[in-house]
């Protein structure tokens, strides 16, 4: 039996680094909670002079720093005077220096959203024409790098250590007390309290590189944790640590005191043990509610202690299991995990079930808002995979449910056949006892005349020690074949592992979602963005960025149409070609189709002039009659490579 259990431990080791892998394929940069929704100037506007301001506007608050937002010159100096501040709102502002001659500017932000996760972006306007920039604006992320990737792994460690922490003493406490003197689930439930502790001592000391600068070296910045323990996350990770402490009490009680004492002393433990140990778990829990994505947003009152639910839920079930795994694996043949330990375990794994489906469908209406969410944005493909993984473990579970009932059964007839050998074995040890004794009094009577005798029966005594003994290790070799070899047992086991297996992934899948931006904000976000691009200016010109990809060396960028005054009659039309960094750069040919498809009317082909780098004009475009148009460019970086990009936009 042992030579098949290797492998599939080494399977589920493996799976663990698979999903780990998967985690830190994904920790950076880190998709946030907020997202930024306007901007004035807006991305891509040419304005006629110089503002005095730059204001971004976020869906949610987020947290500032001294050079949380800054503006550059084309030259890469920074044009932006004095500390950043909010205007009301989720909007903030910085000023400018005054007299900023015309070119493109470059406007950057690194902020920390409400529920935690740092925020970082860019964007370029230009006063009176575009120019070329030197500011790369693609390396403009927030979580991104080494200090990133063990953030992400302080987070998937911190949630296994949850959820073997407090799955695994229930396990203990309501399904199976026997455990309590069980040393591999001791080891088990003292592993889940090491790896929270550590990994929330790591966080706290990552946490403000991590929101910042991004450098190894700043992981040890006394005045960086200074600045952490005043945010919010920071108060949630220290109140993490301050349960903790009371969590090693419990575990001292629970593994320790409980099994000295006697049956009614026990009874009055276990519950003092149960509301204790429920009060410290729902502390843990709300640590993380209380400063993530439950903590902001719609409805956050009732979001949160919906999430509380949701990872105790989360922790009854997956850290049972995991017990249930060690227990049916590494537990002594003195002390096996019976079938009643087991059921009780299933019932306690239903109702977290349960409660994970009211708790997941709540939340997954409070993240996405919208069917189109599900496929349309990261979160929501991430939840379809979380939801998938889920129904496969159920269905396993339901087979674990059937191997736990034979399991049960074949224990009770186990049982009554051990009851009857027991009787059977009792009148055979009284016979040999009988005859001990005769033979005893019969050997005293001989031994007395020699003390040669005495010394033959002191080396008679220590040979029957020897002999107990080695009876004693062939009986506990023979029940545990016995016990490997039952079926129900063995077929119990193979469906657990596989549980823990899926689970392991489940989690990683998890932690990548609370680290991801919701749906709801996503498509909030994208929605501000395409209006942005088509809502006129001032002077009611229209301004549409339509990124393209030819597929050639050199073939990706950002085409710009400027339209004016975008409405019916002679327009003023601009093409600029830009880099995704932003700078200006020639291509060999560029053309324009104006289409109304609700009239039936084009496409109408404009071929705008090359006026300089990056740069085309039209002058006199027909524009016949108001209405949603579609504006198609096509874009050419080479003899074979092109492509066609459109947009609609309504023109007057």
């Amino acid at each position: 039996m042992t030579s098949t259990i290797a492998p599939r431990v080494r399977t589920l080791v493996l799976l663990l680094l698979a999903a780990t892998g998967l985690l830190l394929a994904g920790a950076g940069p880190v998709s946030a909670h907020a997202a930024l929704t306007g901007s004035d100037p807006r991305q891509g506007a040419v304005v006629d002079k110089a503002p005095q301001q730059v204001s971004l506007t976020f869906s949610e608050k987020v947290a500032l720093a001294d050079d949380s937002l800054r503006v550059l010159d084309p030259k890469g100096k920074r044009v932006d005077r004095g500390d950043p501040a909010g205007t009301g709102g989720t909007t903030y502002s910085v000023k400018l220096h005054s007299g900023l001659p015309d070119g493109t500017y470059t406007v950057t932000y690194q902020v920390v959203s409400e529920d935690s996760h740092p925020v970082a972006g860019a964007y370029t306007f230009s006063i009176g024409a575009p120019s070329k920039t030197s500011v790369s604006v693609d390396d403009q992320a927030a979580g991104g790098g080494v200090v990133g990737v063990l953030y992400g792994f302080g987070r998937y460690v911190s949630y296994a250590g949850f959820i073997v922490l407090v799955g695994g003493a229930a396990f203990v406490l309501g399904c199976w007390r026997g455990g309590t003197a069980v040393r591999s689930m001791q080891r088990l439930v003292v592993s889940g309290w090491l790896a929270l502790t550590a990994a929330t001592l790591g966080l706290l000391l990552v946490r403000g590189s991590y929101t910042g600068s991004g450098k190894v070296g700043d992981i040890f910045d006394l005045d960086l944790l200074g600045q952490v323990l005043q945010t919010k996350t920071g108060a949630a990770l220290v109140s993490r640590l301050l349960l903790l402490a009371a969590a090693a009490l419990f575990i001292a009680v629970l593994f320790g005191a409980y099994d000295k004492r006697d049956d009614e002393e026990k009874r009055d433990l276990t519950f003092g043990l149960a509301i204790g140990g429920s009060v410290v778990a729902a502390g843990l829990a709300a640590s993380w509610a209380m400063s993530e994505h439950a903590s902001t947003g719609l409805q956050a009152g009732l979001a949160m202690p919906v999430d509380v639910l949701h990872l105790l839920a989360v922790a009854g079930w997956l850290g049972g299991l995991t017990a249930l795994l060690v227990a049916l694996y590494r537990a002594p043949v003195e002390t096996p995990v019976d079938g009643a330990a087991v059921r009780r375990f299933s019932r306690l794994a239903f109702g977290s079930v349960l409660t994970l489906v009211v708790t997941g469908i709540y939340q997954s209406w409070r993240q996405l808002g919208s069917w189109s969410a599900f496929t349309g944005t990261r979160y929501g493909q991430l939840l379809l995979v979380k939801i998938g993984l889920v129904v496969l473990l159920v269905g396993i579970a339901w087979i674990s449910r059937r191997w736990t009932a034979r399991l049960a059964k074949s224990g009770a007839a186990v049982s009554a056949e051990a009851a009857e050998e027991g009787e059977s074995e009792a009148d055979a040890d009284a016979d040999v006892e009988k005859e001990r004794v005769t033979s005893g009094a019969v050997t005293s009577a001989a031994t007395t005349e020699s003390g040669a005798a005495d010394a033959g029966a002191g080396a008679g005594s220590e040979r029957a020690a020897q002999l107990a003994r080695q009876r004693a290790a062939v009986d506990t070799a023979r029940r545990k074949r016995e016990r490997d070899a039952d079926p129900n047992r063995f077929g119990l086991r193979r469906s657990v592992l596989a549980e823990a297996g899926v689970a392991v992934v489940l989690l990683a899948v998890t932690t990548m979602l609370t680290s991801t931006e919701p749906g709801r904000t996503e498509e909030q976000a994208a929605a501000a963005s395409s209006s942005a691009t088509t809502e006129a200016n001032a002077a009611g010109a229209l301004t549409l960025d339509m990124s393209f990809d030819t597929g050639g060396e050199d073939g990706k960028g950002v085409v710009r149409i400027d339209l004016d005054p975008a409405r019916s009659g002679a327009n003023e039309m601009h093409v600029y070609v830009l880099r995704p960094n932003g700078r200006a750069f020639d291509i060999p040919e560029v053309k324009v189709a104006f289409t109304l498809e609700a009239q039936d009317i084009g496409p109408l082909p404009v071929v705008p002039d090359h006026i300089s780098t990056g740069h085309w004009s039209a002058s006199g475009v027909q524009i016949p009659m108001a209405g949603d148009w579609k504006i198609a460019v096509t874009v050419r970086t080479s003899d074979i490579d092109q492509a066609t990009v459109s947009k609609n936009a309504q023109i007057g």
